[in-house]
């Protein structure tokens, strides 16, 4: 058993000054799912494998669920991998839900009914966890993840006495606790179609897509804070925000539905509310014109009466519900710089149009697939977008 041990170990030190760079070359542009069983080859290769990885690091992914609408418990999951810029079909165990799906500050999965509320919070979103729902019913509301604690807030039934009414599930205790309500000025727009939702630290700040008015809450507290006005420009008329490197950005399409000059991300300078003023914005990054026309159909005449934002890592997906079967892409370098490009929706290729289709982020490393895979969960590589 030694000396086969050793002959492995000699074998292995000729190949690595021969193969290393080669290997490494190639396996840095291998989608990270086969880079798994490729660290088990040999020494040799999980050397490779670390090292490619210095030289193409990891990129969280976008996930991307579909959900039949009539049979809530039937979902596929496809994955995009920015790294390689690949597609991936994730072959996993049924999720037992009752109701729609839905997403919720670019991390979040959810679904509610009157009787169950339904949450996933891991990087692929495979695990699902599930509580008694809320003591308020609620249809639309906005949900929020801060630590152990989820905040959802508004999106309550007509039949209720508070319409803005919030409430926090703590993990650790497993109880619901009443917080105090939405600030009185959201009280015709309380729902999540109207309204943007963003996780900053202890954080979670709500904005009227249509106003730019922002409202921030604190769990640790339990109260509203505001308002601050973060639309960044007049010209804006639709404006949703997300979190870049734990900092809230703000994403806006200039213009108007039927005609967009421009979309631009724009991060928030200082603590809001304390010497914000008027510079308390700083553009980013502006979406090239190309983008903004394909953004808004195939021929680019189609209405955009709104705009989601997906943020995770470095990256923003920029999309239109009215068309979305393709999302525009920003990658931001820590030195500012940025690099746009388009990515066709691979579910909505492949017969997503006619089901319930959410987007999320995770930032998905080695550890994250091994554990999958060892979970019966499978990664099918679709197509390498170059």
């Amino acid at each position: 058993m030694e000396k086969a041990k050793k002959v492995e170990e000699q074998k292995e030190e000729k190949e690595a000054p021969i193969y290393g760079d080669v290997l490494e070359a190639i396996l840095s542009h291998v989608p990270l799912v086969h880079l798994v069983p490729a660290r088990h080859v040999s020494m040799a290769w999980k050397r490779a494998v670390s090292t490619s990885l210095q030289h193409n690091p990891i990129k969280p992914w976008l996930t991307v669920h579909a959900q039949k609408p009539r049979a809530h418990h039937v979902t596929t999951s496809h994955a995009y991998d920015p790294r390689s810029r690949a597609w991936l079909q994730i072959h996993a165990p049924p999720i037992n839900l009752s109701s729609a799906i839905r997403s919720s500050h670019s991390t979040l999965l959810y679904a509610i009914s009157p009787t169950r509320f339904s949450f996933s919070l891991d990087n692929l979103h495979l695990q699902w966890h599930h509580v008694p729902s809320p003591r308020v019913w609620r249809i639309d509301p906005v949900v929020a993840c801060v630590g152990s604690r989820i905040v959802v807030a508004g999106g309550v039934c007509d039949f209720e006495d508070d319409p803005l009414a919030v409430e926090m599930y703590d993990a650790n205790s497993g109880a619901w606790i009443r917080c105090q309500s939405m600030p009185a000025i959201l009280k015709d727009s309380s729902a999540s179609m109207w309204l943007s939702v963003a996780v900053a630290g202890e954080m979670v700040f709500v904005m009227e897509k249509n106003s730019g008015v922002t409202y921030s809450f604190n769990c640790s507290a339990g109260i509203w804070s505001g308002p601050y006005q973060l639309r960044p420009d007049d010209g804006v008329f639709c404006c949703v925000i997300g979190t870049l490197r734990n900092r809230l950005i703000v994403a806006g399409a200039i213009g108007d539905e039927e005609n967009v000059k421009g979309v631009k991300l724009w991060k928030v300078n200082g603590e809001l509310g304390v010497g914000s003023g008027e510079h308390w914005c700083e553009e980013l990054a502006s979406m090239p014109e190309e983008m903004v026309t394909k953004l808004q159909g195939e021929d680019g005449c189609g209405a955009m009466t709104s705009m989601t934002v997906t943020t995770v890592g470095d990256f923003v997906y920029v999309g239109n519900p009215s068309e979305p079967e393709e999302m525009v892409v920003c990658e931001i370098g820590e030195g500012g710089g940025c690099e746009w490009w388009r990515l066709r929706n691979k579910v909505l290729e492949e017969g997503g149009r006619m089901q319930r289709v959410v987007v999320c982020g995770g930032d998905v490393g080695l550890e994250d697939l091994q554990r999958a895979v060892s979970e019966n969960c499978g990664f099918v590589v679709k197509e390498m977008m170059r």
